[in-house]
């Protein structure tokens, strides 16, 4: 930050006032009422020549009465959205539900059509599933109305599937092998559906290869929670009844780092998938 004369500061502030007070339609008389000042204050604020400023706790009132920050006014920032705004521009929280495709994640995914989308997720990647296993791993909470989320879901996920975005998917490598093995979240998974289960991702990551590209990472050494990183645009954190998406470059940029690791450090890199999902079959039933 390059320092400022006092002047040139105090001058700035009067333009800033001046600019806020327009644009939130009050007047002098208005905004000294509202902040508990003589209206001549508000005057000398607005037409003095000289380098002296205002206390913090006026500069303060003005702010929060005007809606911008005390930062901005002050000229240390060129943002005058106050901490609250900025953080609400930069991250939202929505809620999250258990369904395949929801709306908002499919709306990010058309929003980020070109980019390259990386993810991580919470379980076996829903693009990758046969109708069987959603119907397994739905069925519980969903009930009768399985199917008809299934059904309202796979355009989407073929939609998806056929998009002009290159996809990189993180899994844990433990993950897979419970699967084969009917462990854990797969427990009481038939055998049957477990093998259909993997030829499905075998044949589907023949397909779309290399625009879909899976790499398999060690959980005990590295961790990741669910993500998803939509090109340069967003990220998205999965919390489980809610996403928490972030848009500022720098937390986006973050979370592609983080991703980065896990690629770096993957077991079973995207070039290697092929064969190892040919020897999960060839291990199960």
């Amino acid at each position: 930050m390059t320092k400022q004369d006092k002047r040139d500061r105090a001058e700035l502030f009067r333009t800033r006032l001046a600019q806020a007070m327009g644009e939130a339609g009050t007047n002098q008389s208005a905004l000294a009422r509202s902040i508990g000042v003589d209206r001549s204050t508000i005057s000398q604020l607005l037409t003095g020549d000289g380098a002296r400023l205002p206390n913090a706790q006026v500069v303060g009132e003005c702010a929060m009465e005007l809606g911008v920050s005390s930062d901005w006014l002050l000229g240390l920032s060129e943002r005058p959205e106050n901490a609250a705004d900025l953080m609400a521009i930069n991250l939202t929280m929505t809620e999250a539900p258990r369904a395949l495709v929801d709306q908002q994640i499919f709306d990010w995914h058309k929003e980020a059509i070109g980019y390259k989308i990386r993810h991580v997720p919470a379980a076996l990647p829903d693009m990758l599933k046969t109708r069987e296993m959603l119907e397994w791993e739905y069925r519980p909470h969903l009930g009768r109305t399985t199917d008809q989320a299934i059904g309202a879901s796979e355009d989407k996920l073929e939609f998806m599937r056929q998009s002009r975005s290159d996809f990189e998917i993180a899994v844990p490598r433990h993950e897979v092998e419970c699967l084969a093995r009917g462990e854990g979240y797969y427990a009481g998974l038939s055998t049957l559906l477990r093998r259909a289960q993997l030829r499905q991702m075998l044949e589907l990551y023949r397909q779309l290869y290399p625009t879909l590209r899976v790499y398999l990472f060690d959980a005990r050494r590295v961790f990741s929670a669910p993500v998803t990183v939509f090109g340069p645009l967003l990220a998205v954190l999965y919390v489980g009844r809610n996403y928490i998406a972030f848009r500022d470059s720098e937390r986006v940029q973050t979370f592609s780092r983080h991703f980065d690791g896990l690629v770096k450090e993957a077991e079973v890199s995207d070039r290697e998938i092929e064969g190892y999902l040919e020897g999960l079959l060839g291990d199960v039933g």
